[in-house]
């Protein structure tokens, strides 16, 4: 049915949509500002590697939510629990600090 319903839907767009072409319309747009080079630069591997400890380090933050919404149900030993998991967050953190994972030379 849902099937059905995108078809239906896509169908009216085409035939009811607007169908006026303006070549200044079929560029490329991004954030307001004229396209300049190649869409095809390499990057640096430290961006990737920023990118992919950022997200690492996010979805470990995720974790602290239900703790906190369980605290009080958890006691002594959640805390505990939540003490040597933001420690071993912490030391993975200033190992990646000491290598030089960070630094934008």
């Amino acid at each position: 049915m849902a099937g059905i319903v995108v078809l239906a839907l896509l169908l009216v767009a085409e035939k009811l949509g607007p169908k006026s072409f303006n070549p200044a319309k079929a560029e490329p747009f991004e954030s307001g500002n004229p396209p300049r080079g190649d869409a095809r630069i390499r990057f640096s591997v430290k961006f990737y590697l920023v990118a992919m400890l950022f997200l690492i380090f996010d979805l470990e933050v995720v974790f602290l939510y239900p703790w906190a919404i369980l605290f009080r149900r958890l006691g002594l030993f959640g805390l505990i629990e939540m003490g040597i998991f933001l420690g071993i967050l912490v030391i993975g953190f200033i190992y990646v600090w000491k290598k030089g994972a960070l630094d934008w030379d």
